[in-house]
């Protein structure tokens, strides 16, 4: 069996803790390790092959860095060049398995969910894949056991064809009902969430695809075979994939198959869909509040405070969710905590990069943060890891002055190449051609004065760069991404 995540997404309702270029399944919201890697920990690993991850070219650095924290080698990494939802991406994994020769079972998941009890998990599994075998498309379904609006639902029925015990028929499915309908459902009990995990043999999910969605199929044919692979990744052509349809598996295939079978899976699942779900899922103080970070309360009740960088202190507050980063403040009665998703389509619609990046932003070779920005100067905090180092590059309306404050620096500066340590500097001149490293053995920290009369990314040539982004195009704007 051959576990196939699925790691795309923004993550907007979690905003301003999860953010487009570092979206919910990279943090760390339940115990040490982030959902991603939570999803990797609870497979067998004895009973599944290498792993393959689907997620947003903007994040393969991210997603490699975080499978080699707990051990885990992919097997492929495919690169998508922009969201085309679930459908495709699972087509371009199945489609390069049986290039491969490898017409296995597939176990899709989101890489963004909680799942509790692990034990109850592979249970739920060891019956799919029997149904799998078989030549079923199966779906894991989730017992209803309150009238959430936010999840997709499923209504099961006996099966008109043999399944083996324990796997139920599918009769329909309902988008995300109004709260009337949820509580019907909860009540007549044979209503289940949608979880969005699924499990079938690659040849079946394409034949499937192929009849009801040829275009979708066709596409995704031509997408990987026009596709450039660099193991573990594998760059989908953005020319042809951008021809692709936009769909869900469940739209595409699963609400037209005649094969739709069900798996219940009662394992402590959570999408941590929002705020609001990620309350449940946390533990509480006697008074129900949730709180993680620097946070004191007096006298509140049933609130979810989430602190990163400053104190927190919240008096005589009911029902709350309250989420404060270093450059953003969320506050929200609990039970609109869905709307969250609106309030960032407004601020993207606004040019707000806080959408988009934290101050902290996250790069190969380690990462930087904005400390401050004026209309001519920049300051950033940059921290570059052991043995890494920037690409070679150089700008045209910008100097740089470093200051080294803990490590030891490499620095290339047109045709020198020096050391600097602890509490010693440097200025790179506009038109330099610059590099900076660290050939030590702990993290390079250094603070970076930008100064000119543009301080823009799209300033930026690169002529070398060990991480193949030569002629990536890097966002400008209020919050820069140093290159």
């Amino acid at each position: 069996m051959i576990p196939v995540i699925l790691s795309g997404g923004s993550g907007s309702r979690l905003w301003p803790l999860s953010r487009k270029l570092y979206p919910k399944q990279f943090l760390a919201l339940s115990g040490p390790h982030t959902l991603l890697q939570q999803t990797l920990l609870r497979l067998d690993a004895a009973s599944m092959a290498a792993p393959i991850v689907v997620c947003n070219e903007e994040h393969r650095f991210i997603v490699g860095e975080q499978l080699a924290a707990i051990g885990c080698d992919a097997a492929t990494v495919l690169l998508e060049p922009f969201g085309r939802n679930t459908a495709p991406a699972i087509a371009i994994a199945a489609l390069k398995l049986i290039a491969e020769g490898r017409d296995e079972l597939l176990l899709v998941l989101p890489a963004d969910h909680l799942i509790e009890d692990r034990e109850a998990l592979q249970a739920a599994l060891t019956l799919a894949a029997i149904a799998a075998e078989r030549g079923e498309m199966v779906l894991f379904g989730v017992p209803a056991n309150k009238p959430e609006t936010g999840y997709g639902y499923i209504k099961s029925r006996v099966g008109r064809r043999q399944l083996p015990p324990g796997v139920l028929a599918v009769e329909h499915f309902v988008e995300k009902p109004c709260q009337s309908k949820a509580g019907e459902f909860v009540a007549s009990g044979n209503y289940f969430w949608n979880s969005g995990m699924f499990m079938f043999r690659c040849s079946r999910y394409l034949e499937e695809l192929k009849h009801h969605e040829p275009d979708i199929y066709d596409t995704c044919v031509l997408a990987l075979e026009r596709s450039r692979e660099d193991a573990p990744f594998v760059r989908i052509d953005p020319a042809t994939f951008a021809c692709c349809p936009d769909n869900s598996i469940d739209y595409a295939v699963m609400e037209k198959t005649t094969r739709a079978c069900m798996v219940p899976l009662d394992a402590g699942w959570s999408d941590i869909g929002c705020w609001a779900s990620l309350w449940d899922v946390q533990d509480k103080d006697a008074e129900g509040n949730a709180s993680k970070g620097d946070v004191l309360l007096q006298d509140c009740h049933n609130c979810l405070v989430h602190s990163t960088d400053k104190l927190v202190t919240l008096i005589g507050l009911d029902d709350l969710v309250v989420v404060e980063t270093k450059d953003a403040v969320m506050i929200a009665p609990r039970e609109r905590a869905q709307e969250v998703k609106q309030l960032v389509n407004t601020l993207t619609a606004q040019g707000r990069t806080e959408t988009r990046n934290h101050s902290q932003v996250y790069r190969p070779w380690g990462a930087y943060d904005s400390v401050d920005i004026g209309s001519r100067f920049q300051v950033k905090h940059i921290s570059v890891k052991p043995g890494a180092q920037l690409s070679l590059q150089m700008h045209h309306h910008r100097a740089e002055h470093w200051i080294v404050v803990s490590g030891t620096a490499r620095v290339t500066c047109d045709d020198k190449t020096f050391l600097l340590t602890e509490n010693q500097s440097t200025y790179i001149p506009i038109a330099a051609v610059h590099r900076l490293a660290n050939p030590g053995r702990i993290p390079l920290e250094i603070i970076e004065v930008q100064s000119g009369s543009y301080l823009g990314e799209d300033d930026i040539e690169r002529l070398e760069d060990a991480y193949g982004r030569i002629g990536e195009q890097r966002e400008s704007g209020r919050v820069l991404i140093k290159s």
